[in-house]
């Protein structure tokens, strides 16, 4: 489903990752394969399960990764700490987006890049209607929401969007954002 719905989503972002990067919601590590020689990375999550998976895949593909649990809505980071701040299909689930958007933006370095992927409220009709109904399920039992748009987001922080994608009925989106000033 992942490919099907997100396509290459997960390479798109992690290839225009560089240097020093962090990964927030790094879940299970499935993008771990993706990243090129040269990133340094550290990647966050709030679930020790899941991060015991990430670890194994990060050893399995002999990658070195600073893992770490830690919360989105306070990174454990200096300001201005990272070139790349990367997070894909987690930004659903993390209860205060924006906040969460804010602390990534907080550990970017001037001239640093923001990069994104997750489903969003959709560019059809018929398909937000349905991502409506399903969020009266899904918000109050898993806490994931489909009707975001972090593009918006992103522009409040005074970010300069770069590249942006939109596919699958508007569904997914992908942004490559820079930070053009410091906090």
């Amino acid at each position: 489903m992942d490919r099907l719905l997100f396509k290459d989503s997960r390479q798109w972002v992690c290839s225009r990752a560089s240097g020093n990067t962090l990964e927030v919601g790094i879940g299970t590590g499935l993008n771990l394969p993706f990243y090129m020689p040269g990133v340094q990375l550290t990647g966050i999550d709030l679930s020790p399960a899941m991060l015991r998976i990430a670890r194994a895949r990060a050893h399995e593909l002999r990658k070195t990764v600073d893992i770490r649990e830690a919360d989105a809505h306070a990174l454990p980071f200096a300001d201005e700490s990272f070139d790349s701040v990367v997070c894909t299909f987690s930004l659903c689930a993390i209860p205060d987006g924006r906040r969460a958007l804010s602390e990534m933006t907080r550990v970017l370095r001037p001239g640093g890049r923001l990069l994104l992927a997750d489903h969003v409220a959709s560019s059809n009709w018929m398909a937000r209607g349905i991502q409506r109904i399903l969020e009266a399920f899904t918000v109050p039992l898993q806490g994931e929401h489909f009707l975001r748009r972090p593009l918006q987001w992103v522009r409040d922080m005074g970010l300069q969007v770069e590249e942006r994608q939109r596919f699958t009925l508007g569904l997914v989106e992908r942004i490559a954002a820079a930070r053009t000033s410091p906090s």
